[in-house]
């Protein structure tokens, strides 16, 4: 099972990979709005903003996100790492429920040039 400090690090290397991102994904990682990943299995939601083209993970708190981000993320911390490592598939996660993204409709369309 990943650790905490593993899917922090996850977090980062996503964070990364955005800046390089080109073209149409390089458009949706610009957007600039507020981020929640839910890690269901260690019980923990690290919460931030996606600005700039980067992830920015302001606080780590126990838990469910404390308030409605515009972008929500909550999957396992396994996944979280198999998702950046490129294992595991996001399209197919999200498709299986693995995975569950919650966004408003526009900002959902222009996240999927990300998958």
């Amino acid at each position: 099972m990943a650790t905490i400090e593993e899917c922090r690090s996850a977090l980062d290397r996503l964070s990364d990979n955005l800046t390089r991102a080109e073209g149409e994904a390089h458009g949706a990682a610009a957007l600039d709005r507020t981020l929640s990943c839910h890690l269901t299995d260690l019980g923990t939601t690290f919460t931030g903003r996606l600005a700039g083209g980067r992830i920015e993970v302001l606080d780590r708190v126990d838990g469910p996100p404390p308030g409605k981000s515009e972008i929500r993320l909550a999957m396992t911390g396994d996944d979280l790492v198999a998702l950046v490592d490129g294992e595991l598939n996001f399209a197919r996660a999200w498709a299986s429920g693995r995975v569950r993204l919650e966004a408003g409709f526009r900002d959902l369309l222009r996240l999927r040039s990300l998958l």
